[in-house]
């Protein structure tokens, strides 16, 4: 079968494994309470009460009309992350050269990676079905949006993972992959969405209609129209064409060069016999060694025949810095002379949203929402979001794989028996993070300081994003070792790492969603959110303090949780002030709570004997 023993392997083993099971539980249990969340604010809160059938069948459009973007975006992400690590953590481990080396067709390579590392997202695609089924229970909602909905997503899915696979085969470094398949993603969205809210007209039909054509998002949105049955062809049919084209464009690509991109030239060696290199012990040592042979006498042989070269000139040194940790991150590529590929990319992306910005103001239009939509969201925010997302994962897949490609490359054990204290190698990997990733975090900076010089932020509120920002990033970055350095293999550490991150940004803006959608009294809404709150400290607990449990991070997970839900709360009411504090203050603790373990213990884990839940 053209996906090959790969697939076949994965299918096998990714049944056995725990973390498959618990996913399995957790996520048509998160979609059940969601469903149940909503359903207090509407009729168990007294914000909102259910009267008639016309009452039940809104409540159900709505539902739909949340759930349908919330669950694209899920899979999406992880198909996508989990594609791009599981090649990336290949070629770390250098295991990709052995199966380029084995019968392997390029098919079954690409195909059975890719299919194989969506195994879990196709599952969680299958159990929600019966839950969206049953909002048809409701009213106001039919079997063909539904349908339409899970093709829409199904598409989604498959074409992210083979993104994801398509990045990981080309980029030859973990950060460098897993940057370019998050700014690949989010920026097709954003480019879709400033096209649909830019007005313009095409053949007749106007920028919304095409972006139908190519954006996974709008279309999950026009799937939940309620005239989807009669407007398929002009909309979801082109949508399938589209994109089925595009995932077999990605994939074709991917197999026509995933020999060339991975030949492993990279560790050929190179022929000095003429050149006379320097070795590591340096020059004055070199200049003591005979130039060829072992043994005094082939020298003394080829000085008679006249044949001696000229011995290699000492070349100029760079002095270390006392930390080499932190000499290394800022002054050598750590990370691949290509990632300024990924800086060009990143610096291309940030000139647009800022000229997009600066567009909106002039043309009066960037506090305007989308009429057609049931959340009124401005159309800045709906650039400043996925900006904002995009700077912070870049900053968090930096730090988790700093630690994860160390451990591959079996250079994180020398580091650890060197001389080289907890902190200098903690505060090394950590500022040397941040510099690497400054410009992801002074973009940001940029397009606040454009929004306070247009008006749109005021003095106060333009000091509290910023600290705030310097604030999440810190958090990002420390996110990313923390669990690089307690996970004993690469994989789980960089799904948890980015995993919580995306969890952590999906959830607030899903409470904010619903906190507007049904929106009445926002203070007697907390025991409505309570099954979340609980939920999420426990989750992020079970991510963050499972292999080093503390206090400090068991409160630091239940605090953040309750944090957001106030921060948003706060935000709705207009009260900027509570929501700097409660960022700053709880996201500050979280980051001391997982500095001051690694300080303390010096713990980092360095593998483990493989096992079906190693992966």
């Amino acid at each position: 079968m053209f996906v090959g023993p790969i697939f076949y392997r994965e299918a096998a083993i990714t049944p056995r494994r725990r973390s498959f099971f618990l996913g399995r539980l957790l996520y048509p249990l998160s979609l059940f309470f969601f469903m149940y969340t909503a359903w207090l604010l509407v009729a168990g809160t007294g914000a909102q009460t259910i009267r008639n059938v016309g009452d039940m069948a809104h409540f159900g459009v709505v539902l739909l009309n949340l759930l349908a973007p919330i669950q694209l975006a899920l899979l999406s992400f992880m198909s996508a992350i989990q594609a791009t690590s599981s090649i990336a953590v290949e070629k770390d481990r250098n295991t990709l050269l052995l199966l380029l080396l084995t019968r392997l067709n390029n098919s079954e390579l690409v195909l059975g990676r890719l299919l194989g590392s969506m195994l879990p997202s196709l599952v969680n695609l299958a159990l929600a079905l019966p839950i969206f089924f049953a909002i048809i229970l409701f009213g106001g909602t039919s079997i063909t949006q539904i349908v339409w909905v899970f093709v829409v997503t199904l598409i989604g899915i498959l074409l992210g993972g083979s993104w994801g696979a398509f990045v990981g085969f080309w980029r030859e470094k973990s950060f460098q992959a897993l940057a370019m398949a998050l700014m690949g993603l989010v920026t097709w969205i954003a480019v879709w969405e400033f096209i649909a809210g830019s007005g313009l007209t095409f053949q007749g039909h106007g920028a919304e209609h095409w972006s139908v054509w190519f954006s996974p998002l709008r279309a999950v949105m026009a799937a939940t129209d309620p005239m989807v049955g009669e407007n398929y062809a002009q909309t979801m049919v082109p949508f399938c064409i589209v994109n089925l084209c595009g995932l077999v464009c990605l994939n074709l690509v991917a197999i026509w060069r995933v020999r060339y991109w991975n030949s492993g030239r990279e560790l050929r060696p190179t022929a000095e016999a003429d050149t006379g290199g320097v070795t590591i012990w340096g020059a004055e040592h070199d200049l003591s060694l005979p130039l060829k042979g072992n043994s005094s006498a082939d020298s003394d042989e080829a000085s008679k025949a006249g044949s001696a070269k000229p011995r290699a000139v000492a070349l100029p040194s760079r002095e270390v810095w006392s930390n080499p940790v932190l000499w290394r991150e800022m002054r050598t590529w750590a990370y691949g002379r290509r990632i300024l590929m990924i800086r060009a990319v990143y610096w291309t992306m940030s000139v647009a949203v800022l000229a997009a910005t600066a567009f909106l103001v002039a043309n009066k239009m960037a506090l305007v929402a989308d009429p057609t939509s049931t959340i009124y969201l401005p159309t800045v925010m709906k650039l400043a979001m996925p900006f904002l997302f995009v700077s912070l994962m870049i900053v968090n897949s930096l730090g988790v794989t700093c630690i994860t490609s160390e451990r591959d490359g079996k250079s994180l054990d020398l580091l650890l028996v060197t001389d080289l204290t907890p902190t200098e190698i903690l505060f090394g990997k950590l500022i040397g993070v941040l510099f690497v990733t400054l410009d992801s975090i002074l973009f940001p900076i940029l397009f606040c300081g454009l929004m306070f010089a247009t008006g749109l932020l005021s003095l106060e509120n333009l000091f509290f994003i910023l600290l705030g920002l310097i604030v999440l990033n810190v958090f990002s970055a420390m996110l990313g070792i923390h669990c690089g350095r307690s996970f004993p293999t690469s994989r789980p550490a960089i799904l948890a790492s980015l995993g919580t991150q995306f969890f952590l940004f999906l959830g607030t803006v899903t409470c904010m969603l619903l906190l507007v959608s049904f929106a009445g009294n926002v203070d007697s809404q907390l025991a409505a959110f309570l099954t979340f709150i609980v939920g999420g400290g426990i989750g992020l607990f079970w991510v963050l303090g499972s292999h080093n449990p503390s206090a400090a991070m068991f409160t630091a997970s239940i605090l953040m949780p309750i944090g957001m839900f106030h921060a948003m709360t706060s935000l709705l009411l207009r009260q900027y002030m509570f929501v700097f504090l409660d960022v700053v203050v709880i996201f500050s603790f979280a980051v001391v709570a997982m500095i001051v373990p690694a300080i303390a213990e010096f713990s980092y884990s360095t593998g483990s004997p493989r096992g079906f839940d190693d992966e």
